[in-house]
């Protein structure tokens, strides 16, 4: 009886030895601010200098790294590097039949030493054996928590996107041509929505929108198996270039920050539609167009990321991380909320990045190509978008105020591929310049 006992008392001193951090009873880190307030709580993530922390009743806290002691700012940025380099390095597939396997034999030998050491202990009573059945408890320890601690990130697959139904979206509105093949739907426009733009912007780059020639290899790709990716990236961090959704009235949707990382709806360079010109007079939102759920019906995705997965209007679901949610047939929606990042706070399902772009400024590949038409002009400071109504076929007028005075611009474009643009001054005066695209 008294071998009995001490092989409990093995048992229970070994299991507190080998209990790793957040789990096997292991009780919560204490965290001090610097407001020296303390409190007690899990580790969960770091990221975006955020960190994501589980209270004793179950709720998620989250804190700026600067809120933090130097002391818990160090150990958070250890223990996030660690368990980054647990996701990076030492990933296993979920089922892997040789990490089982291994384990398995692992597990046999452990239980082995310990009958053996038993075994032993009965027949001979001589507490040398305990040492077989001490090494037998402990190589069983040590797997059953490297097998519970090891992260699993087997990709979920999520069902693929009904291609009729897609373009049943994009094809309420005149102008914009889809087509597919076994990987893409692809989204052909001119890069002009029917509805007004440029009207209410204060922060003005002096571009007007023209036409753009998405169509044909140039055209919007959007995938039709989309897979969730194991590293979602963060469009605080990344994509400030390039597209990352396309509206259903084929109109490209920008990273709500500009290239320069500011909220382009904050600092008053959106129009009353959520959008504006780039470089190449190319009119693209910045913000979700929730405007055109009146076209597409209440419940319908306004827009596809990039990555596949539809975006959606304002939800009073639970949300993740990025914005998005799961169905219960395992498909993948993002939604929009009121305040910034807008939508899409991640990309959640994989892309395929530009090898000659890099974070933050990196954008996904394939993306259509924009050519300047005219000389890229500097913000001019304090002027406002007043008015902005069509002439005619390829033809517009855009009225914008400066120092309580109203200036126009009249331009348009003909078959040929001539721009021409009228820049009328407050006292009628006018200069005239013409343009022509550059040869690809």
């Amino acid at each position: 009886m008294k071998y009995l006992i001490l092989i409990i008392l093995v048992v229970l001193s070994f299991s507190s030895i080998s209990a790793h951090e957040g789990g096997h009873g292991i009780p919560l880190k204490q965290w001090e601010l610097a407001t020296n307030k303390l409190f007690k709580a899990d580790f969960i993530k770091y990221e975006n200098d955020e960190v994501w922390l589980l209270d004793s009743d179950h709720t998620i806290r989250i804190f700026q790294i600067s809120d933090f002691s130097d002391e818990d700012q160090k150990y958070i940025k250890n223990k996030s590097e660690y368990i980054h380099s647990l996701n990076t390095n030492t990933t296993i597939e979920s089922g892997s039949q040789s990490f089982s396997s291994y384990n398995g034999a692992l597990i046999g030998l452990g239980i082995f030493l310990l009958c053996f050491s038993l075994f032993k202990l009965i027949k001979h009573k001589k507490s040398i054996y305990l040492i077989h059945g001490v090494l037998g408890l402990g190589v069983v320890l040590i797997v059953s928590c490297k097998d519970t601690s090891i992260p699993k990130t087997g990709r979920r697959e999520v069902p693929s996107n009904d291609v009729s139904l897609m373009q049943t979206y994009f094809g309420k509105f005149e102008g914009v041509t889809t087509r597919s093949d076994e990987n893409y739907l692809y989204v052909s426009s001119n890069g002009l929505p029917d509805h007004d733009m440029m009207v209410g912007i204060t922060n003005w780059q002096q571009q007007v929108p023209i036409n753009q020639d998405y169509t044909g290899d140039n055209s919007w790709a959007i995938p039709i198996h989309p897979k969730m990716a194991e590293h979602p990236l963060s469009t605080k961090t990344n994509l400030l270039k390039g597209a990352i959704a396309v509206a259903v009235n084929g109109i490209p949707i920008f990273n709500p920050l500009n290239n320069r990382g500011e909220d382009a709806n904050a600092i008053g360079e959106l129009d009353n539609w959520g959008g504006h010109c780039g470089r190449a007079d190319d009119y693209h939102y910045h913000l979700p167009p929730l405007h055109l759920q009146d076209q597409v019906g209440t419940g319908n995705p306004v827009a596809y990321a990039v990555d596949g997965f539809p975006v959606y209007g304002e939800t009073t679901d639970t949300l993740d991380a990025y914005l998005g949610k799961t169905n219960p047939d395992g498909s993948y929606q993002y939604h929009t909320i009121k305040e910034y990042p807008y939508f899409i706070a991640g990309m959640r399902g994989e892309v395929q990045l530009d090898p000659k772009t890099k974070a933050p400024e990196n954008q996904v590949y394939p993306q259509p190509r924009t050519q300047e038409l005219r000389p890229a002009l500097r913000p001019l400071r304090g002027a406002k978008i007043i008015d902005f109504k069509s002439l005619g076929e390829n033809s517009y007028a855009l009225t914008y105020s400066l120092d309580s005075k109203e200036y126009t611009i009249n331009y348009g474009w003909n078959s040929a591929g001539t721009y021409t643009y009228e820049f009328i001054n407050p006292d009628g005066t006018s200069t005239v310049e013409t343009y022509k695209p550059r040869q690809k």
